[in-house]
């Protein structure tokens, strides 16, 4: 049975078909779209559309990077098979197997180069848009505005989520993503007891969000107080996306919330008042630590 002799290589090929298999089924692991934890939603910001061209072009990306070495052997390790199941060597045959491994390396690098030349066009426009997204924030939150907002702000070895400049004080605001417990009826249980130094969570306590949003606000305060030459009042703002608050008054110097209707809260919280000197000051210091940080020159202090 001479087909046999084309059938029994096969067998080399399961282990590149098994990992071509969990190739393609990780194909979707780079996905940056996310939703909202209030209502679902895909959050959209300036050049989403980019942006989601931008990870197709990523996992295109890795599928041919990672397929097409695999692809590339198919041919080499089955020609391998036949070499053993053969009763005798065709030369022409093997020559066959080399040129057409050849041609998929060829095929798989132009793939490679349209991908990376591909994802250098979308980046130019989503920076682009970003750049332009941002000139127009300032139609609804110009410079003068008396709030200002900074995001990822370097604080020693640790980065701030992000901090609030307001004419009532400053805040330090903290973002912590938790899973809500399900119960075997499928209900969720998304209910988080504030007390002074813990939160209870549905099955299990932690201490660690407390006491990292204490620390932000004691690193910004001091920060502050150095680079604008008096004290500036700091309140931490903790915000648990997704969760229903119990008792968020519990911890008297840290504001617990669920981050629904946050920017309604914000302006209802007092720690201070800021002169307009003061709070142009601040908006000065941290907009200077931020724009140094992006320049990888910010002193980790």
């Amino acid at each position: 049975m001479a087909w046999l002799e084309y059938l029994l290589p096969l067998i080399f090929l399961f282990p590149l078909v098994a990992t071509a298999v969990i190739v393609v089924a990780l194909r979707n692991l780079h996905d940056a779209r996310v939703s909202s934890p209030f209502d679902a939603h895909r959050l959209r910001e300036p050049g989403q559309s980019l942006r989601d061209r931008l990870d197709r072009a990523f996992a295109s990306l890795f599928l041919n990077g990672a397929l097409g070495p695999i692809i590339t052997l198919v041919p080499l390790v089955y020609g391998m098979g036949r070499m053993i199941f053969a009763r005798q060597q065709n030369w022409l045959e093997w020559g066959i197997y080399g040129a057409l491994s050849t041609l998929l390396v060829l095929v798989f690098c132009l793939r490679l180069i349209r991908d990376f030349q591909r994802i250098r066009r979308l980046k130019l426009g989503l920076a682009c848009e970003l750049a332009v997204g941002q000139e127009l924030a300032r139609l609804i939150r110009p410079e003068a505005h008396p709030y200002y907002v900074f995001h990822d702000v370097p604080s020693g070895a640790d980065t701030l989520d992000h901090v609030a400049v307001t004419p009532h004080g400053v805040f330090a605001i903290e973002t912590r993503a938790r899973t809500p417990a399900v119960l075997p009826s499928g209900e969720e249980r998304n209910v988080v007891v504030v007390e002074s130094e813990r939160l209870r969570f549905p099955g299990w306590k932690e201490r660690r969000p407390l006491r990292e949003t204490r620390r932000a606000v004691r690193w910004l305060a001091s920060w502050l107080e150095r680079e604008v030459g008096q004290a500036v009042p700091v309140q931490g703002v903790l915000v648990l996306p997704g969760w229903r608050i119990e008792d968020a008054a519990a911890s008297s110097d840290l504001l617990v919330v669920s981050g629904e209707g946050l920017a309604d809260q914000l302006p209802q919280q007092h720690p201070g008042e800021l002169d307009t000197a003061t709070h142009d000051a601040v908006i000065r210091a941290l907009r200077k630590r931020v724009t140094e940080a992006a320049l990888n020159r910010t002193p980790l202090s």
